[in-house]
């Protein structure tokens, strides 16, 4: 349903007014999605979860395959450039903004609901919104069925994330579990087994098997993950040049799920 408004007092834009400031508040159960590969990715992953659309109307042209995946009562507001820059306080270059609901999601549903061959990924203490969106954007990319996240954990559905994850945010389906100690006993009552990256890992990546159900646990930069964590799963490293013995933790995700991904299809 394509609504042009010119107005940007009008009161039905005001989930998207000052989005900046909005993202340090909070958006009461609410995300805002941006740019046009993360709404497509929205449109596929959860149209109903779209409660509009807020486009530049010189793209809406461009984008009417993907509007068209969404609900047809879905209201799409066409606007003028100045007014939608006046509604979000900046200027939005990319011209495209959509609200969406989040899911909430059970972290033993979850996993229960899992292939016999499922590949999860576990976050503890990642405070930096673009690792965040970097995990996800590589879970997406390698076949990770979940990530499962614990209390420490900064917002997957934070604006920066999800574009940094090119929306893959909104397409994995992710849940949080408390603390690190829940999330390792809400695993293995799944029946995974949970691995703990760490540069002294007891195994280094290519000499690790792999189980039908893996989780890969990452901690943030710096501290890494706790000792108690460590204490409780099998520690993997990856090898690296003398003299270095830590990467992005972004970037140390990409690796393994590459490696766990190319392992478990060898095995099939």
């Amino acid at each position: 349903m394509i609504v042009r408004i010119d107005d940007p007092d009008d009161p039905r834009l005001a989930p998207y007014r000052a989005v900046r400031e909005r993202d340090l508040v909070g958006r009461e159960g609410l995300f805002v999605a941006e740019g046009r590969v993360v709404l497509e990715k929205a449109v596929v992953a959860m149209p109903d979860a779209i409660q509009s659309v807020l486009i530049a109307e010189h793209r809406m042209d461009a984008l009417t395959g993907v509007l068209a995946g969404l609900p047809e009562a879905t209201p799409v507001y066409a606007a003028a450039q100045a007014a939608m820059d006046a509604v979000v306080g900046f200027p939005i270059h990319r011209g495209i903004l959509a609200i969406g609901r989040r899911p909430e999601r059970d972290a033993a549903a979850l996993l229960s609901g899992l292939p016999a061959r499922a590949l999860v990924v576990g976050l503890v203490g990642i405070a930096n919104h673009d690792n965040m969106g970097g995990v996800f954007r590589n879970a997406a990319a390698f076949g990770a069925d979940a990530v499962l996240l614990d209390d420490t954990c900064c917002d997957p559905l934070y604006r920066k994330a999800i574009r940094v994850s090119v929306g893959a945010a909104l397409s994995t389906p992710f849940a949080r579990v408390g603390d690190a100690a829940a999330m390792i006993g809400r695993l293995a009552d799944a029946g995974f087994e949970t691995v703990a990256l760490s540069p002294a890992g007891e195994t280094e990546l290519r000499e690790l098997r792999v189980a039908h159900r893996t989780a890969a646990l990452f901690g943030a930069e710096g501290p890494g993950l706790p000792p108690e964590v460590l204490a409780q799963c099998r520690t993997v490293r990856i090898a690296m040049a003398g003299g270095f013995d830590s990467l992005n933790v972004a970037t140390t995700s990409g690796i393994v799920l590459h490696a766990l991904g190319a392992a478990a299809t060898s095995a099939t």
